[in-house]
């Protein structure tokens, strides 16, 4: 059993994120393809974005770090620090209002 910071891995990956051409940065803490369960720390600089994509399962986006509006369809959520966001089961994309850091939760089907 190990134990990770959440916190801190988010500000290494806020920090990468300012450092490469997508303004994206992330690392999985638990799970992979072979699991089912899955979770990621995301960070993305301001206005730089996830793009519109499919949700392999079940999943939330619990907001770690700064503003992010989670778009689907004609839908659109925002969250700050400390919201949980429930992601449709629908194609949706994630902008980065300010720099951000998310952990994602994704329980596959």
């Amino acid at each position: 059993m190990s134990t990770l910071n959440v916190q801190t891995t988010a500000q290494e990956q806020l920090e990468q994120a300012g450092t490469t051409g997508s303004g994206r940065s992330a690392s999985t803490l638990f799970g992979g393809h072979d699991n089912t369960l899955r979770q990621t720390v995301i960070a993305i600089a301001a206005d730089h974005e996830l793009a519109e994509h499919e949700s392999p399962g079940e999943a939330t986006l619990q907001v770690l770090i700064g503003h992010v509006r989670l778009v689907s369809g004609e839908m659109s959520w925002e969250g700050r620090a400390g919201d949980l966001l429930v992601i449709p089961d629908a194609r949706h994309s994630l902008l980065a209002l300010e720099d951000c850091a998310v952990l994602l939760t994704v329980a596959k089907k």
